[in-house]
């Protein structure tokens, strides 16, 4: 049950986008069309399942104070946390770099859609976010880590996602012309931060 709580508190009342907007460069970019927002949504949940749950195992076995101690007692009192920013992104680019590869070689139209926001995944706050949220949080277990990356990437995946859709819409819509392309966007997302807060009075 715990893994559930934590879960669908990071699709709704933790959301990357709406509470704390992270990754606002990727979503206002690729959120034009629904196909796209669709797909860059997809490998931000894939790589927040991939990199949050290695990143605990970094954390938890070979960084903070103590964790190597299961190489001997000789390394009992090695404190690497100071390393901790540097694997963290290094193992982020590596998930990156391999989901570009797969993207490209399987979903060439969606590539090319995507363009450089999908190497920028690399540097969206929202997946390096996960990463440090996982160690301040501190987990009991990868189960829980796994649960809050996976929630994470689904919630990041809908706030695009109902963004693309909300735009597509809007290209029919009589909006005045001084808000129109990314003046509305940032009133919709603004109105739907506001809508998600109504998740926090959800007792989970």
């Amino acid at each position: 049950m715990n893994l559930v709580n934590i879960f669908v508190k990071a699709i709704f009342i933790e959301n990357m986008i709406f509470a704390y907007f992270l990754g606002m460069c990727s979503y206002l970019a690729v959120s034009k069309t629904v196909k796209t927002a669709v797909g860059l949504g997809a490998a931000v949940i894939f790589v927040l399942g991939v990199t949050v749950p290695v990143n605990y195992l970094l954390e938890n076995y070979v960084l903070k104070a103590g964790a190597l101690a299961w190489m001997g007692a000789s390394f009992a009192e090695v404190d690497l946390s100071f390393l901790s920013f540097i694997l963290f992104i290094a193992v982020v680019a590596a998930i990156v770099q391999l989901v570009e590869m797969v993207v490209e070689k399987f979903a060439p139209a969606l590539y090319g859609a995507l363009g450089i926001f999908l190497p920028l995944i690399a540097v969206n706050c929202s997946i390096l976010g996960g990463a440090l949220f996982m160690q301040e949080r501190q987990y009991s277990n990868i189960a829980e880590a796994t649960s809050f990356a996976l929630g994470s990437g689904v919630g990041w995946f809908l706030a695009i996602a109902a963004i693309a859709a909300i735009r597509e819409k809007l290209r029919y819509s009589d909006v005045p012309a001084p808000l129109r392309g990314l003046g509305i966007t940032f009133i919709l997302t603004g109105l739907m931060g506001m809508a998600f807060m109504a998740f926090m009075g959800i007792k989970i």
